[in-house]
């Protein structure tokens, strides 16, 4: 009758241990997200080198396969919005993006800096290829704008405000016109 006792309680433990670690790792971000993008809120991109998969548009890419990155700080013209119109430089952000990751041979370094999570369920991050911020050239060309009213730190909203208004005073892209 013990020794039924002891496998019950070895059992038990096990159990318990494999929920455990389940949990653990779901809340560590460890776990593959879902396709819709929902995770618990508050959990970010870990900060680090990923393949870029796909490019998205301007201001969103996909990496490692399922996880979507939204350029934290910009907003470029729409080209892919579902029952929306392609908008204006839409395709040129787009283009821009493509061509900057792969000039980075495909890895980017992602970093998160205030809000790690937008309301869609993206990751919100700066993307950087070598001493170059993706998000900040995207604005320079005119092909984004800054959106500065967001939790991020001054120095990346000054390196925005800087682009933006160059991109102004040069009528490139979006500034280009009436």
């Amino acid at each position: 009758m013990r020794r039924y006792r002891r496998a019950y309680w070895r059992e038990l433990a096990a159990v318990i241990g494999v929920v455990l670690l389940a949990l653990f790792r779901w809340w560590s971000g460890d776990w593959t997200e879902p396709a819709n993008g929902n995770r618990p809120p508050g959990v970010g991109l870990p900060p680090g080198v990923y393949r870029v998969e796909r490019v998205v548009d301007g201001d969103t890419l996909l990496i490692d396969g399922h996880r979507r990155v939204r350029l934290q700080g910009v907003n470029s013209p729409e080209s892919v919005k579902p029952d929306s119109p392609v908008e204006p430089w839409g395709p040129e952000a787009s283009a821009f993006t493509k061509q900057f990751v792969q000039a980075a041979g495909g890895q980017m370094r992602f970093e998160v800096d205030g809000e790690s999570v937008d309301q869609h369920g993206r990751f919100l991050s700066f993307a950087w290829s070598g001493d170059r911020l993706l998000n900040e050239e995207l604005v320079r060309a005119g092909l984004a704008r800054a959106t500065l009213g967001y939790d991020f730190s001054p120095r990346k909203k000054e390196r925005l405000r800087k682009a933006q208004q160059e991109a102004k005073r040069a009528q490139r892209g979006i500034w280009n016109g009436p």
